[in-house]
């Protein structure tokens, strides 16, 4: 067939068919999401609740869209296989990187927490239960930054103030806690 065309038409002919190939792969994703669209209209007239509607049309415009995505990827010369494995390794990466700082993360949202439902104040007396029976970490708080709370705990008979208990602030959040009023 080529052969019938124009010696000018023939250098192109390459690069014209993917782009053929790629509206028509765009052209059908479009008219199979108005189909979708249609559909789930129609089930809304049945007494469909709303809910299901709205999730039913992401899940066929994420389908739909995707896979257009993928096929003109395969059309332009990008393999699936090398996006899949870009996109794993970037995925383990992130999971680790997560995992790794969760810990941190959970105590400075636990910080703000703090601040902000203000479960006990600075030189509040405080006391980290447990559980029940057990008595638990206690003595007034001198500190709270993003990351620890600092008790200071009742010190000997001779005045001198005790020893400093640093606890994460997301411990607060997994216990119990006692506060004691001024004077109590």
């Amino acid at each position: 067939m080529s052969e019938h065309w124009p010696s000018w038409g023939r250098e192109w002919l390459g690069e014209i068919v993917p782009v053929f190939q790629v509206l028509l792969i765009v052209l059908v994703a479009l008219l199979l999401q108005r189909l979708a669209r249609r559909v789930m209209r129609r089930l809304g007239e049945r007494n469909v609740p709303a809910e299901m509607l709205t999730i039913g049309r992401r899940i066929s415009a994420f389908l739909i869209y995707g896979t257009a995505l993928l096929l003109v990827l395969e059309r332009l010369g990008v393999s699936a296989s090398v996006l899949w494995a870009a996109f794993t390794g970037f995925a383990a990466v992130a999971a680790v990187a997560f995992f790794a700082v969760w810990s941190v993360l959970s105590n400075i949202f636990c910080s703000v927490l703090i601040f902000a439902t203000r479960p006990f104040r600075l030189y509040d007396r405080i006391e980290v239960l447990e559980n029940g029976e057990k008595l638990g970490l206690k003595g007034r708080v001198i500190d709270i930054n993003l990351i620890y709370t600092t008790l200071q705990e009742d010190g000997a008979d001779d005045g001198q103030p005790g020893p400093t208990l640093q606890i994460p602030n997301s411990l607060f959040f997994q216990r119990a806690v006692r506060r004691f009023r001024p004077g109590g």
